[in-house]
């Protein structure tokens, strides 16, 4: 948000808190003062306030030199997991269909133009992992697809209005109206696969969840690495159980229907 868009009530001081909390990352999980300021772009001093206040209210630990989150970090996303959907109440769906079909399975929302994963199980080990907090941009993933392909016609507008559709890799599709006719193939469909498209030599592929409204509210996803998943057995041995487990989740977040969303539209 740039200075000239703020509203007049826009409390930097808050902003400037969140920042400190994103800096940390699975690269970054042990900071001095000096990474921090340089990470945030913030006054040595400005950080040190900043964090000696996180760590009074619980959320920086100290140690010597170094910095690190606190759990009580996940405080902060467990609200939002609680508040919006019951992915508590869902997860059983998901390790269900993980179990069934033994590969790892996670769940996805779109947050602006990326793909946040609110839920995963961790049946597999595998070389390209998206953890809880985790985010991926959604022009290049099946899980995003899958939930754009159903976005109101106006929804998807503004998203390609502000998307930047990066190469991840060079198998990315970047072209907007290719990414629209595959848009309207998993419409069709029922669900989207992306091939080396996120990571070279991962197949993706998932299927949309939806709400009361009859909306697109996230997608489940099955990803396998190393050639072990094929288009083959994502037609066959994946997408029949994927897209039940979506039409449960569904109807647990109060959809009529797992193809309420589509159907409105037709």
């Amino acid at each position: 948000m740039s200075g000239q868009e703020r509203p007049a009530e826009f409390v930097q001081s808050l902003e400037r808190g969140l920042l400190i909390i994103r800096s940390f990352t699975p690269r970054h999980s042990r900071m001095t003062l000096t990474e921090v300021a340089e990470r945030t772009h913030m006054p040595r001093s400005a950080a040190r306030r900043f964090l000696l206040t996180l760590e009074s209210l619980g959320y920086v630990r100290q140690d010597g030199r170094y910095f690190s989150l606190s759990p009580s970090v996940l405080e902060l996303g467990y609200s939002y997991l609680s508040s919006v959907h019951p992915w508590d109440a869902a997860h059983p769906l998901l390790e269900h269909l993980s179990d069934d079909i033994d590969e790892n399975v996670l769940a996805g929302v779109l947050d602006g133009t990326d793909v946040v994963c609110v839920d995963r199980t961790s049946r597999r080990l595998v070389t390209f992992a998206v953890f809880v907090g985790g985010r991926v941009p959604a022009h290049a993933s099946s899980m995003g697809r899958a939930i754009l392909a159903h976005l109101e016609p106006e929804e998807l507008d503004r998203y390609f209005a502000t998307a930047e559709l990066v190469a991840v890799t060079e198998a990315t599709t970047t072209d907007e109206q290719r990414l629209r006719a595959e848009l309207a193939q998993v419409r069709k469909q029922g669900w989207a696969t992306t091939e080396h498209e996120l990571e070279r030599g991962l197949m993706s592929v998932s299927a949309p969840v939806f709400g009361p409204n009859g909306q697109v509210v996230a997608a489940i996803n099955v990803s396998a690495h190393g050639g072990r998943l094929s288009q083959a057995d994502v037609e066959a041995r994946i997408s029949p159980p994927l897209l039940d487990c979506a039409r449960n989740v569904s109807i647990l977040f109060g959809a009529r229907s797992a193809f309420n969303g589509s159907e409105r539209r037709r």
